[in-house]
């Protein structure tokens, strides 16, 4: 039944997967059941295309709305936590994607899951993101943020770049490898995760150094001081590319610096009644589970 209690959120922009055939019947279910509750809902410029529609941009939606729920996976839900942050809209996912360690509500509860954050029955969290910005000769090629992770790897060539790897000017090492994670808590399930980083609590205020597949055994992935400025600049990258979060892309050089230390920003998540971080843990990478011999 409707409720007729004032939503604790009652502007509501809705953001989809594009291309998926699941959006458009998600996104008419939910926003029928969110103007059921009492909310005025938004969708995306891009989305709404999608479905027919018309949309609001990100701009308009950061002015309008005070919760973004996004429906896809945990890349859909990077994209719009991006174009977001600085407007401060928390967000909150509904996986439609595979592994979803962002996205807390399941497609099959979202109407309950949803019902439950409006009824107050809901925890923020704030998650870390990170300020990177690539220097060639002194001038900024690239400014930009990332709430996974800022890599910088081998092009289409395959050839090891080579770079040095500074700390708050301090030099560390100077590596040839395939390239460097620099993760946050949130991206240590990521990109770091399949490279052999740590995972880090989200509480942990520390960033993950994961080297990709360095051309010596005693290279390891380190946990550093998220208050710390990590420098890498490139000594030798005939193809390397920098990429943050697999969406802004950069072409480099030898002598550039990436620059990465972390944001005066954060992301906002909303969590439903029940969400434990070690609970998603367990049943995204499948610890614990119990498997039953075949005979």
């Amino acid at each position: 039944m409707p409720s007729s209690a004032k939503p604790s959120f009652s502007r509501v922009a809705l953001i989809g997967k594009l291309g998926s055939p699941d959006t458009g019947a998600s996104l008419r279910e939910l926003s029928a059941f969110l103007k059921s509750r009492g909310c005025q809902t938004f969708i995306e410029k891009e989305t709404a295309e999608e479905i027919g529609e018309r949309g609001l941009d990100y701009a308009a939606i950061g002015a309008a709305a005070d919760l973004a729920v996004v429906i896809g996976g945990d890349g859909t839900l990077l994209a719009a936590a991006r174009s977001l942050v600085r407007h401060r809209v928390p967000v909150v996912g509904v996986n439609l994607g595979r592994v979803g360690f962002m996205t807390d509500i399941g497609h099959r509860d979202m109407q309950s899951g949803l019902g439950a954050i409006l009824e107050g029955k809901y925890t923020i969290e704030d998650r870390a993101l990170l300020d990177a910005e690539i220097l060639r000769g002194g001038e900024s090629v690239l400014h930009t943020l990332a709430l996974n992770e800022a890599v910088i790897g081998k092009g289409a060539q395959g050839r090891l770049i080579e770079f040095d790897l500074a700390l708050d000017g301090e030099f560390v090492y100077t590596l040839r490898a395939d390239g460097i994670i620099v993760a946050t808590p949130t991206g240590s399930t990521a990109y770091a995760l399949s490279a052999q980083g740590p995972i880090l609590h989200p509480a942990v205020p520390a960033l993950a150094l994961v080297p990709l597949n360095p051309h010596t055994l005693s290279a390891r992935p380190v946990s550093v001081a998220d208050r710390s400025v990590i420098e890498i600049s490139l000594k030798h990258a005939l193809d390397a590319r920098a990429h943050f979060d697999g969406l802004a892309l950069a072409d480099l050089q030898a002598g550039d610096r990436l620059v990465v230390k972390r944001s005066a920003e954060v992301v906002r998540f909303v969590h439903p009644p029940g969400y434990r971080y070690f609970a998603t843990l367990r049943q995204k990478l499948g610890w614990s589970e119990v498997r039953t011999k075949q005979e």
